[in-house]
């Protein structure tokens, strides 16, 4: 009778050579791209600039206007530091902030203290509630962005009525200051405030989105013209870049977390992939059901199919399931020997008595039931121990 300890070991897993065949394709193309990735990147690295960059001509570069603002007078100069910015607030100049979001709480509180009182213009490029509250005290940002970019002035301010339609939306904010104007709303609330001081002649221009200043959208609606005005009032405009690289922001008490800098929404956006990915799981998982016959296309010797089915067992530690059908096997071949129809074979009642009588020397009814009708072995040796006394159990029926 063959056991599970009697099998030889084979392996149908693929080998490393047969591995990096299959796979050596795949390999050398994504390494191809990689190269080339970093070699575009290498040599266009000199000549491009990020995006609001007033030395950038590229699509979301704001070049064009910096041209079209030195065309009427106004002198453009770009800084990068929190400590420029700062120095050059003055009654005759307009600073830019270019992403507000980027500055740590302590870079705002420093930046309002400085333009606060100069008689001069700030202009925020889409800040969000991160910074907003700081550099303009009774401004909010609503968390729900506008989905329309065309928006109509809808507003007293002289700039806005004279562009028109301008290319708006993003960001939208509410405000408690009387006087501010509130201008291009979505859905009742402004992408663009303008809160003037409460002394002098400066100003807060808040904006909701950056396309008004992008080389690809200033020649269209009254992009070119609205930002002409909001950026040439003062003979001067300073660019202020903020990076993050700014020594200014070497503060361990202000520092942002991880989940800061994530936008807003990544919740809901993460659950929404989760959710995905667990329906395509489902999807395509393996579902299993009866078994089915299937003719096979070629015979398969009887002795494979049993060291097959004895990997099997073996590889899901299946002792139980392995004694269990040795042991039926066994009754089942008995069963005619003694004189027991096979129907009965499995019932203890007619096998036992029957195969008791036929062994003259071996009558021990419970040694017998214990054999035939045990608890399943408790380790691989009771397992092969097992086998034996039923092969032996099986020839001595057999001996004439």
């Amino acid at each position: 009778m063959t056991t599970e300890a009697t099998l030889p070991t084979t392996s149908a897993s693929p080998t490393a050579r047969q591995l990096w065949t299959r796979a050596r394709g795949v390999t050398l193309a994504v390494v191809l791209l990689l190269t080339a990735a970093v070699v575009i990147a290498t040599i266009r690295s000199d000549a491009r600039h990020g995006a609001l960059d007033p030395r950038s001509a590229d699509p979301k570069g704001s070049r064009a206007v910096a041209e079209l603002l030195s065309d009427r007078g106004v002198d453009t100069r770009v800084v990068a530091t929190l400590d420029e910015a700062r120095a050059a607030s003055a009654a005759n100049t307009t600073l830019l902030v270019a992403d507000p979001d980027l500055l740590t709480h302590r870079q705002q509180s420093e930046l309002r203290s400085a333009t606060t009182g100069t008689g001069g213009r700030t202009v925020l490029v889409a800040p969000g509630s991160w910074s907003v509250e700081r550099l303009v005290p009774g401004v909010t940002a609503d968390p729900a962005t506008s989905l329309a970019s065309e928006l109509a002035p809808d507003c007293a301010l002289p700039a806005a009525q004279r562009a028109g339609t301008a290319d708006l939306g993003g960001v939208r904010y509410t405000t408690t200051h009387l006087n501010a104007d509130e201008c291009y709303p979505s859905e009742r609330l402004a992408t663009l405030l303008r809160v003037p001081e409460t002394t002098g002649d400066g100003d807060t221009v808040v904006l909701g989105a950056p396309d008004i200043l992008y080389n690809e959208r200033l020649d269209e609606q009254g992009n070119a013209s609205l930002a002409l005005q909001l950026l040439g009032s003062r003979p001067h405009l300073v660019w202020y870049l903020p990076s993050l690289s700014d020594t200014s922001a070497a503060d361990e008490d202000d520092e942002r977390s991880f989940f800061d800098l994530l936008p807003s929404g990544w919740l809901w956006g993460t659950l929404q992939l989760f959710i995905a990915a667990a329906l395509a799981a489902l999807w395509r998982a393996r579902r299993l059901g009866p078994l089915v016959p299937e003719k096979l296309p070629v015979a398969i010797r009887a002795s494979e199919t049993v060291e097959g089915r004895a990997r099997l067992y073996r590889k899901a530690n299946a002792r139980d399931r392995a004694a269990a059908a040795l042991r039926s096997t066994t009754r089942t071949r008995l069963a005619p020997l003694v004189g027991v129809p096979v129907s009965q074979a499995h019932a203890p009642e007619a096998l036992l008595p029957a195969l008791s009588a036929h062994l003259h020397n071996h009558g021990d009814g419970q040694a017998l039931q214990t054999l035939l009708f045990g608890p399943p072995p408790g380790d691989d040796a009771a397992l092969i121990s097992l086998a034996d006394q039923l092969d032996a159990l099986e020839r001595e029926v057999r001996r004439p």
